[in-house]
């Protein structure tokens, strides 16, 4: 029996993968799409790590944990009292897992409507051919199919610490993060990066006491400096202990929870010991098992699988986006690839620049920036002009009573284009998409700072903040 014939198939199905295989299929191409992710019930769950143990179920924690906050420290400054406040961790938890089951829906969903045909299991190369390249399925039933063009959106995976495997019981990844079933009176976190501080900061505000271990000497490095001291202190001031500059020694895990050895900034020896240990120290690309060796598809010295600028692999018609390939492991930057991928194929001209590629950090206060950091232009030796605007002279974040934080502009010293937006504080991660388009369209500062914005509203701090380059703000 000959195998399934696809124009493409999409080696999973995340962010990138469902995307890409959308569009190709918008595009008239004939689409398979392999996921091998599970439900609880050994259904399909496709939307990747970002779906199932990422960007939504974090999400869903950050913001029940967000209103546990409010209700318990803020409510009271509103003139709302609140009697009898409780957690109910089995509920929030049940939430979280519905609203990632909403998303995992949603894409099957999407799938049907755009005739695209879905295998449940895990895709892996076996040989190519004539008619393209034959990737097997290993699901509940075994197949082969075959397609003119592939896209591997493999994703990623958390990065363990040598010595301190995951458990998902004591020493946890992010996967583990989400899913404790009490709240910790101590919880350890080893790299304060994204998913650190995050996670960290949902069970600081459910009552575990978090201590984060850093090996860096700087607080988030990729961060504009003066943004990231900011978030630094409101994070100390919420009771986040921060500690920079470590190493870490062993990791002993146990009945009674993990004890890690390690040395501070000044070389002296120190031991925390805490009930769970969440390791958020990056995350490695995920090969395993795509059997690239069996093609011939070239990997890098990372194990990510090599790529030129448009996404091509060392293959002819393989393709390779998202977090298996260079470039930073976000999911908004995979869907791009995707689409740009998908448009490739069809020979049209995809378009991503990584310029303009937005990061967030969705702490309270939100981090989000967008372009160049104050530093990395010191650095190129740039002529930039700065300004900054604080929410504490914005109406609109004092009528929410959440003033920290500011709006950062850094422009060129002679032709004002915007070379990046750097927001720490409230809705930031709404607040950057007008800084994306604006750079996208190579706008200068004054473009920003002569458009009309609504008041009282935050994104008026953009508008300062781009006053403020030329030191002419109305309200600071």
């Amino acid at each position: 029996m000959a195998n399934k014939q696809f124009d493409v198939i999409v080696i999973g199905g995340g962010p990138g993968g469902y995307i890409a295989a959308i569009r190709a299929a918008q595009l008239g191409f004939n689409v398979a799409c392999i996921d091998e992710w599970k439900n609880g019930k050994g259904g399909p769950a496709p939307g990747g790590t970002c779906t199932n143990v990422g960007c939504i179920p974090s999400k869903a924690l950050l913001q029940s944990s967000e209103h546990y906050e409010q209700a318990n420290h803020h409510f009271a400054d509103h003139g709302i009292k609140v009697e009898g406040l409780g957690i109910d961790l089995a509920k929030m938890l049940a939430r979280k897992d519905q609203v990632v089951k909403q998303n995992n829906d949603g894409i099957l969903y999407l799938f049907k409507k755009n005739k695209i045909s879905f295998f449940h299991g895990r895709g892996s190369f076996e040989k190519s051919g004539d008619a393209g390249y034959d990737i097997k399925v290993a699901g509940a039933a075994e197949e082969t199919i075959t397609g003119k063009h592939i896209i591997v959106a493999t994703g990623s995976n958390a990065r363990a610490l040598p010595g301190a495997a995951f458990d998902e019981e004591n020493i946890l990844s992010n996967d583990g993060a989400l899913r404790i079933g009490a709240v910790p009176k101590k919880l350890g976190l080893i790299g304060s990066g994204v998913i650190g501080l995050e996670m960290g900061s949902v069970w600081r505000r459910l009552g575990a006491e978090v201590t984060v271990l850093e090996a860096l000497p700087t607080f988030l490095g990729t961060v504009d400096e003066q943004i990231a001291k900011e978030a630094k202190k409101a994070f100390d001031k919420q009771g986040l202990k921060i500690e920079l500059g470590v190493k870490v020694g062993e990791i002993k895990s146990g009945k009674n929870g993990v004890s890690v050895a390690w040395t501070n900034a000044k070389g002296e020896a120190q031991t925390l010991e805490v009930d769970k240990l969440i390791v958020s120290i990056g995350r490695v690309p995920n090969t395993i098992g795509l059997n690239a060796e069996a093609v011939g598809l070239k990997l890098d010295e990372r194990g990510a699988i090599a790529v030129d600028d448009d996404c091509k692999t060392s293959l002819p018609n393989v393709w390779a986006i998202g977090d298996v390939v260079r470039g930073p492991m976000l999911a908004h930057k995979a869907e791009e690839e995707g689409v740009a991928v998908a448009e490739r194929i069809a020979g049209q001209h995809g378009h991503v620049n990584f310029n303009t590629v937005p990061w967030v950090i969705y702490t309270s206060p939100e981090i989000a920036w967008v372009g160049q950091t104050e530093q990395q232009l010191k650095a190129s030796g740039r002529a930039y002009k700065a300004g900054t605007f604080p929410f504490l002279a914005n109406g609109r974040a004092r009528a929410l009573g959440d003033t920290t934080g500011m709006v950062k502009f850094l422009a060129d010293a002679a032709t004002d284009e915007i070379l990046g937006v750097h927001i720490v504080g409230p809705q930031a991660s709404e607040l950057i998409s007008e800084a994306v388009v604006a750079m996208e369209f190579k706008a200068s500062a004054e473009d920003i700072a002569r458009i009309c914005h609504a008041h009282p509203s935050l994104s008026e701090a953009t508008k300062e903040a781009a006053l403020a380059v030329d030191k002419r703000t109305l309200n600071f």
